[in-house]
């Protein structure tokens, strides 16, 4: 997976389009993030299934040590390590510094605002949600939730398996709900925002150019309108309740439903190790970060805007 990132990136150079996004300044650093995520992501799964086939064959995994003979004391072995990991370091940052200039344009000009207008690369991954949600969720609950449902990842799965070395099969929840949460809920948001998002925030190929004159003609519709309007031919009732009765119903399905569905199915063997308030706790916030998914999919391919829109109370999902 390193290998093909990095001939797609090196292929992509011979692009001008590509290579003017990916060797911009302020891009540089995400380039690198992108290499070096999937290259550790792929060193420390590599590392637990090397130790699971380890276990399964009887063997101590890699990380074991017999205490004290593999002892090692922070003065002079980590110390020694640390500063030469911190003179490394300073020199490829000032090799860094001099070799692409600081991105800093002229000062703010308060009639003229940059297109597209983007936020710092650790914050593009909320300026992406907030395509698909209202600023109350993108920018306020979601975000919760991801940080809530990673803190909450060693109280979820409290099994002592797998703790102190890299493991899969004994700590399969965690890691999934770790990587979900990680790579798919943030990295890749930011990913999109940075290098496909452009002119107007418009969605852009990795090789086209961006074109700040054009415009996408795109009717968003919510799910009330999909519903009375597309499929039965009528119009939306004025009762707010029963305008959005699909979405509210799409919603108690996906919260109410779902989850003890899955109890008794899919999801059984986690339930009868979790316990019905860890199971709970674990399968709604795992509802609200697959929601985010889904919700691009639908706006992506079905111009889906809401599921649930209440402008008149000021809430819309």
């Amino acid at each position: 997976m390193v290998v093909v990132t990095v001939a797609f990136f090196i292929f992509g150079l011979g692009d001008d389009n590509f290579k003017k996004i990916v060797l911009k300044p302020d891009n540089v650093p995400i380039s690198g993030l992108i290499i070096l995520l999937i290259f550790f992501t792929w060193l420390s799964l590599s590392q637990a299934y090397k130790n699971d086939e380890r276990i399964d064959e009887g063997k101590p995994v890699d990380e074991h040590y017999e205490a004290p003979n593999d002892k090692v004391l922070v003065w002079p072995d980590l110390v020694y390590v640390e500063l030469i990991s911190l003179i490394l370091f300073s020199a490829f940052m000032l090799i860094w510094s001099i070799g692409l200039p600081a991105p800093l344009e002229e000062p703010a000009n308060p009639s003229e605002s940059p297109n597209p207008a983007k936020a710092p690369w650790y914050f593009l991954g909320l300026q992406e949600m907030l395509v698909y949600f209202d600023p109350w969720y993108a920018g306020v609950v979601l975000p919760t939730f991801i940080i809530i449902g990673l803190m909450a990842i060693p109280y979820i799965d409290t099994d002592p398996n797998g703790s102190g070395y890299y493991s899969y099969k004994n700590r399969m929840l965690s890691v999934s709900i770790y990587l979900f949460g990680w790579l798919v809920l943030w990295n890749v948001l930011i990913v999109i925002g940075t290098f496909l998002r452009g002119p107007n925030w418009g969605f852009f190929g990795p090789f086209e150019y961006w074109d700040s004159h054009r415009l996408e003609a795109l009717t968003n519709v919510n799910l009330s309108e999909f519903f009375y309007i597309k499929w039965l031919n009528m119009g939306l009732p004025s009762n707010i309740l029963l305008r959005e009765a699909p979405g509210l119903l799409v919603m108690f399905l996906t919260f109410a439903v779902l989850p003890p569905l899955l109890a008794k199915t899919a999801l059984k063997s986690f339930y009868e190790r979790l316990g019905s308030a860890r199971y709970t706790i674990f399968v709604v916030l795992m509802i609200f970060g697959v929601l985010l998914p889904v919700k691009m999919y639908l706006r992506w391919f079905f111009n889906l805007k809401y599921i649930i829109s209440m402008p008149e109370f000021f809430f819309n999902f």
